[in-house]
């Protein structure tokens, strides 16, 4: 098998963080699941199962889109990266966890991300406070 080499010390602890959150979990840290992570965390452009697909498969020629799918889903539910669900589109992934929100261009589909101190600072009804736990607020802009 291919050893997936980090770019740089930021990626490499990434990764190394990545390892970690795998084995707790009880998941085997494989080359091919290496790789997927290393698209999101190194992409911009938000991107979607297919595009991680395209990149690892140069890699990894027998790797699948399911496989692609099923290890971006994990990522995902280990909280090592945010899904960001679009109207009509499949759905993008995120490894930037730091507070922020996302502007999707509806004709290009390009996602730019941006930061709205108001909104990460806006305080739920009392209601909800009362009787949920907010883990996370979501601002999604089309346009």
């Amino acid at each position: 098998m291919k050893k997936v080499k980090p770019k740089n010390s930021q990626t490499r602890d990434s990764v190394e963080n990545f390892k970690a959150v795998c084995r707790r979990a009880g998941l085997r840290v494989t080359p091919q699941r290496i790789a997927v992570y290393e698209q999101i965390i190194g992409s911009k452009k938000h991107p979607s199962a297919s595009m991680v697909f395209e990149q690892v498969r140069k890699q990894f020629p027998e790797i699948s889109l399911d496989t692609v799918n099923r290890t971006l889903g994990t990522i995902a539910e280990l909280g090592l990266a945010k899904t960001i669900p679009l109207c009509g589109r499949a759905k993008r992934f995120d490894a930037d966890l730091k507070g922020h929100q996302h502007f999707q261009c509806i004709k290009c589909g390009k996602i730019v991300d941006f930061t709205c101190p108001t909104f990460e600072n806006t305080k739920l009804p009392r209601e909800i406070r009362k009787e949920f736990t907010v883990l996370t607020k979501t601002l999604y802009v089309q346009g």
